[in-house]
């Protein structure tokens, strides 16, 4: 009544040609990024804001991203103005990504990026009036 299928599914096909990775590694690959757009929002604010804090996180978080990955690209901040509005949006986009890092390091069980990522919830967390938790 039915024919037998002749060939492999499209789907079995795709896995035999797909490289797999672990994990770890895509558990390395997250956090990177985590902390490379937190990077990159760091620097933003260091551009409109400048605070000694923001210098030295942004040291340690491009540490974290050479440590895990590659030394990360870093782009020019953009040219704007210190409006309390934008400085308030790129804390909490800031604080978020942190949030995000830490999840990630915790399970990962990386104590160097989940102190980065912690300490830089908490930066912009005072920075935005919040209680950290």
């Amino acid at each position: 009544m039915y024919e037998p299928i002749r060939s492999k599914s499209v789907h079995a096909m795709a896995e035999a040609d797909f490289p797999h990775r672990s994990r770890e590694e895509e558990l390395d690959i997250r956090l990177a990024g985590h902390l490379t757009a937190l990077l990159t929002v760091t620097d933003e604010l260091r551009a409109v804001a400048p605070a000694a804090e923001l210098d030295e996180a942004a040291e340690e978080l491009a540490a974290q991203v050479t440590r895990l990955r590659n030394a990360p690209l870093r782009a020019a901040p953009t040219e704007r103005d210190a409006d309390p509005a934008h400085i308030d949006s790129l804390h909490h986009r800031a604080h978020t990504l942190a949030g995000h890092a830490v999840v990630i390091a915790t399970y990962r069980d990386d104590e160097p990026a989940m102190v980065v990522a912690s300490q830089c919830r908490d930066f912009h967390a005072s920075a935005l009036g919040l209680t950290a938790a």
